[in-house]
């Protein structure tokens, strides 16, 4: 029986990808094999030293300690492009919202008082401060081209925008995606001189952290739009005040409220409402199951932000799991070990990741309890399992 940990409430279409005969799955859990969360804060969380894998129910592992996880051979899975949908949705509605003054609009018709007749008279005098613009013709850049960000640009495509895409890990998985007359940007710099809104879906890093600052946002045209529903930090809210007050940005939407941003009148903040939906939080919950329900039971991993992919078909046997410091002639030792002990090897395969690296063996009959504790005591070894 493998125990599930939640840390958050974890969508029911998720939990039921966890069979009851096998799993058992509760907030309050001792001795846990796995941890499903969403938003909690793990950092000064003391991780049971049962766990082999964490699920983040969601693309972003800002809350979860991905490198302290790494050193003790945990993986650590995410959703991404499960919530794609979602977010391209927001950024949608947020360029929308930005082009027509609508926030702006209607907090000046939720203010209206008298009767209809006066409402009447003061609309007709009110609306010409909220004029806008449209959509169509303007370019949209784009920086990270994942799913989300495809997802955002072929939707733009799709409203008659130009877009100018900056991603220079892009796979070709997701450039096949991409609409064929998305044009690429040769950095950001040339994309944001070529842009009239400018949506980012990149992670949080030390290189991402303001990469929009005050420089960066001279180089936009006048009357640019920006956006941010990726992550807190990634553009410098005081710079981009500063550029609103000097009328250079025509406004800003993002789902990061502060006290500066909140009140000011070309600003819109929504609450981190990106992923808020039925559907994004499911297909988070039912991807991350999977992933952990797959790595527990058979070893192999898909979607981890520290752990190479890896995938070795059932042919038979027991299998062990091995997670070791990617180093020499650890697969040496590992089949020798096997060796002594009598065991022969069906089927192996090992992939590695940075400091990391994975092997799957298959082997003809259970592995002893002392070769077990042997395989582990190896060094730089940092986990052992016999999935059966």
């Amino acid at each position: 029986m493998f125990k599930i940990q939640t840390l958050n409430n974890i969508s029911v279409a998720g939990l039921e990808r966890l069979p009851r005969d096998r799993y058992e799955v509760a907030s309050e859990i001792a001795h846990p094999d796995a941890i499903l969360v969403r938003s909690a804060k793990m950092h000064d969380m003391e991780i049971p030293a049962t766990v082999q894998a964490i699920g983040r129910a969601g693309a972003g592992t800002n809350n979860v300690p991905v490198a302290a996880m790494t050193a003790r051979g945990v993986v650590v899975f995410n959703a991404p492009g499960a919530n794609a949908n979602a977010v391209k949705e927001l950024v949608i509605a947020g360029m929308l919202i930005s082009a027509r003054n609508i926030a702006q609009a209607w907090q000046f018709a939720r203010g209206l008082s008298g009767d209809d007749a006066a409402i009447n008279q003061a609309v007709e005098s009110g609306k010409k401060a909220f004029g806008g613009f449209e959509l169509p013709g303007r370019t949209l850049g784009v920086v990270g081209l994942g799913a989300i960000g495809v997802k955002v640009a072929n939707a733009a495509r799709a409203l008659g925008m130009q877009v100018v895409g900056y991603d220079p890990t892009i796979t070709v998985h997701r450039a096949w995606q991409l609409e064929s007359d998305v044009r690429p940007a040769l950095s950001i710099d040339d994309l944001l001189s070529r842009s009239d809104f400018v949506t980012f879906h990149v992670p949080l890093t030390e290189q991402t952290r303001h990469m929009i600052n005050a420089e960066r946002i001279r180089a936009l045209p006048k009357g640019a739009v920006l956006l941010n529903f990726s992550r807190d930090g990634i553009i410098d809210d005081e710079a981009v005040i500063a550029a609103l007050d000097q009328g250079h940005l025509y406004a800003y939407c993002c789902d990061f409220p502060t006290n500066r941003l909140k009140d000011h009148p070309r600003v819109v903040t929504l609450p981190h409402l990106g992923a808020s939906t039925r559907e994004a939080e499911d297909n988070c919950a039912v991807m991350v199951a999977d992933q952990i329900r797959e790595y527990l039971e058979n070893g192999n991993v898909t979607n981890s932000v520290n752990f190479p992919e890896i995938c070795l078909p059932r042919n038979g046997g027991l299998r062990l799991a091995i997670v070791n410091s990617n180093v020499p002639n650890m697969l040496g030792q590992i089949s020798t070990d096997l060796a002594n002990a009598g065991l022969n090897i069906i089927d192996m395969l090992n992939r590695s990741r940075g400091d990391v690296a994975v092997t799957l063996i298959d082997v003809d009959q259970r592995c002893p309890e002392n070769t077990l504790d042997q395989l582990a005591s190896i060094d730089g070894v940092l986990s052992v399992r016999c999935l059966g």
